[in-house]
């Protein structure tokens, strides 16, 4: 039932992904949320996001950013980071995780999705064919949409981890 909104690979931090290990797997293309997948809410790029974004580029990676806030938000995250973005996107909607693929020059078979929400980030990148990342979001301060929201992302992911150790045994 809960199947289709578990994501690909849970891991604790955008910032603890192998992405060399991604990129020797033929992954050529990463897609980003921003807010609580690289930074707090509403916060402009820190150290950490730079620093990411160029080891990304040294990598090999082409890069985009797919954002549900408005341009002003994303424009000012950007701005430090200086990749590709799509703002406004509608996200779990597919139609714009396949136009950041079509910017970045990649396909469903070389590109991977990072963000922190179950219900619009992966299930928009599971939905659009994408190998997903969930990440767990970096701060607890949250719009009260969001809030309401991550009640049901742990009933989902109690399931998702219920099956995960289920294949261990």
């Amino acid at each position: 039932m809960f199947e289709k909104f578990f994501p690909d690979e849970y891991v604790a931090s955008t910032y603890i992904i192998p992405f060399e290990k991604l990129y020797e797997e033929g992954y050529r293309g990463v897609i980003f949320d921003i807010d609580n997948t690289l930074v707090p809410h509403g916060a402009p790029a820190d150290e950490r996001a730079k620093k990411l974004f160029a080891r990304l580029n040294d990598i090999g990676f082409a890069s985009c950013l797919i954002s549900n806030n408005q341009e002003k938000r994303v424009k000012m995250f950007n701005r430090e980071i200086g990749t590709k973005y799509i703002y406004n996107a509608h996200k779990p909607s597919t139609k714009n995780y396949v136009k950041a693929m079509e910017i970045m020059g990649t396909d469903r078979s070389n590109t991977v999705f990072v963000g922190d929400q179950l219900f619009t980030d992966v299930w928009g990148a599971k939905r659009a064919g994408i190998h997903n990342i969930l990440v767990k979001p970096i701060h607890p301060k949250e719009e009260i949409q969001i809030v309401l929201k991550r009640y049901l992302e742990k009933i989902v992911l109690h399931f998702y981890k219920k099956r995960l150790k289920n294949k261990e045994v």
